[in-house]
């Protein structure tokens, strides 16, 4: 009898065993947690957007049960990807101007405008060329626009956004015939008139007319970069930089339930910024806003990089600081007496020595401020260890590096590339480093983001050599770049990042996984399911 009762007792206990409820059950899988011990687990929980529990199959499945379960058949899953730096409503904004991406001439161009319809008020919009792509790699003029579009301005953003190409009617809006000087810009001129091409802060003289968008317009923004975002597997991002004035409409559209994309926004000098830094920091249902951006130069590919020596190939520039050194210590000073986290757009090596001073300047050694330097391109190598001194933190764009592979050496000379794109020995210094796309400057896609990182190649093109290999990251470092490092340069880190229990149910799972898939392969990747605050976003088929 002794021995019938525990058995007895046993099965009772069993039988009124109650399974706690979930929302969801993600089980026959391989999740890579991204967690402190680098743990894979086999099955998660998930519950009001929360992860419940996560580790062994047999463990979670007899423990919780829910009307939704998805069978990920054995295939990889992440933490939802973090977009460290991108410009998100640029993107939404680009969907609707006309797409000049991959064009490979002027004549080109002027076939994709012909069907070209005004937006924004009475204006002709669109973003993406690259003479660096041309046969002939010379600035345009505004005659061939002027052709087209006699009557109606025409604004056309360079693939970095930091140069324009305009048409005559557009000159003539801004008021602009002849030499003039811009501080923190330039707009060329041949034979002593412009010619339609504008460089970074000259681009303001012409954008000061182009109407705002509405409200409407900005929702249909958003819903469309959101759409395109979680159809590769990104589910939290940092708009690298927008005015007051947008930002405090884009809370207003969240609070309206029409985001869902969890946003890191950084703000922008302005008439307004500082009144509303000084509020304190500022958030709704998805928007955090917490951290200030500003540019210290231009881009590698419009030579409007700050060098601390000329460009190889124009002997009398450096390169361009866009604004006065007064102005940066003014803001780093707003931004240490607010609490703000300063993010400091940084291409050549001459801004970033001028943006890690500056830093270093307003930081403390033992800080955790999280100020961070944008893009990091070329950093001399007595400059790199400030970033590990004053916890800065790098933000990296690799498919910059891949892309500018091909002319990156024609800009710096043989000697000055060794130092550039240096991810690994950035990463080094703080033991982390923050990945983005930048996009839409490049295409949206982590994967690509991840390729270039390890591999130093283009993702889909068949190129055999490396670029600068010494300082491709690992496979690992390269997801933790787009999930828990890229979390912590945005504060989020114990509530994104990585899967773990009371985290938010944050989710990407792929066809194949990033970490073992043979390179030649690669490009056969795909994103099955997208799920953001355990709602799924995105499913393949």
């Amino acid at each position: 009898m002794s021995k019938i009762l525990p058995l007895f007792l046993l099965v009772l206990t069993a039988c009124n065993y109650q399974h706690m409820e979930a929302d969801l059950i993600i089980h026959n899988a391989k999740i890579y947690t991204v967690d402190e011990t680098w743990s894979v687990a086999e099955a998660m929980a998930i519950k009001d957007g929360k992860i419940l529990a996560i580790g062994p199959e047999r463990e979670v499945m007899n423990k919780y049960q829910s009307a939704e379960k998805l069978d990920a058949e054995k295939r990889p899953v992440y933490p939802g990807f973090i977009d460290a730096h991108c410009h998100f409503l640029w993107q939404g904004r680009m969907l609707n101007e006309v797409n000049l991406v991959g064009t490979k001439s002027v004549d080109e161009i002027a076939e994709r405008l012909k069907e070209a319809e005004p937006n924004r008020g009475e204006w002709i919009t669109g973003r993406g060329w690259d003479q660096n792509d041309w046969d002939k790699k010379t600035y345009p003029n505004h005659e061939v626009l002027d052709s087209l579009f006699p009557d109606t301005p025409v604004y056309l953003v360079r693939i970095d956004g930091h140069a324009a190409w305009v048409n005559q009617t557009a000159l003539e809006l801004a008021g602009i015939n002849g030499p003039q000087e811009v501080s923190g810009g330039k707009i060329l001129i041949e034979n002593g008139k412009p010619t339609g091409v504008l460089i970074d802060r000259a681009m303001e003289l012409i954008k000061a007319h182009i109407p705002d968008e509405n409200e409407d317009e900005l929702s249909k923004y958003i819903r469309e970069a959101e759409a395109l975002c979680f159809k590769h597997g990104i589910t939290s991002l940092a708009d690298a930089g927008l005015p007051v004035k947008t930002v405090r409409t884009m809370m207003k559209l969240d609070e309206n339930g029409e985001i869902r994309m969890n946003i890191h926004q950084m703000i922008e000098p302005g008439e307004d910024a500082e009144a509303w830094m000084r509020e304190g920091h500022h958030s709704s249902e998805h928007i955090t806003v917490r951290s200030f951006k500003m540019y210290a130069d231009g881009a590698l590919g419009s030579r409007g990089a700050s060098l601390l020596e000329p460009y190889s190939d124009d002997t009398t520039n450096t390169g361009i600081v866009l604004n006065a050194m007064d102005e940066y210590n003014h803001w780093a000073g707003i931004c240490h007496e607010t609490d703000y986290q300063l993010c400091m757009h940084a291409i050549g090596d001459g801004a970033n020595r001028m943006v890690l001073d500056l830093y270093s300047n307003h930081l403390e050694k033992n800080n955790d401020r999280r100020w961070r330097v944008e893009h990091a391109q070329i950093v001399h190598p007595g400059d790199v260890p400030k970033f590990g001194e004053y916890n800065i933190i790098p933000s990296v764009q690799p498919t910059h590096a891949t892309s500018d592979s091909p002319w990156a050496e024609e800009r710096l000379g043989p000697d000055r590339l060794q130092h550039a794109y240096a991810f690994e020995d950035l990463k080094n210094q703080l033991g982390l480093i923050a990945l983005g796309t930048d996009f839409p400057i490049e295409h949206v896609n982590p994967l690509a983001t991840f390729f270039s990182a390890v591999f130093r190649k283009p993702l889909g093109e068949k190129k055999t050599s490396a670029f600068l290999p010494e300082n491709a990251l690992s496979r690992e470092d390269a997801l933790r770049g787009m999930t828990i490092w890229a979390a912590i340069s945005n504060f989020q880190e114990n509530e994104r990042g990585s899967l773990k229990e009371g985290k938010a149910a944050d989710i990407v799972i792929l066809n194949r996984d990033i970490l073992t898939t043979p390179e030649s392969e690669f490009q056969n990747i795909e994103v099955m399911n997208t799920f953001v605050d355990g709602e799924k976003v995105y499913e393949a088929y």
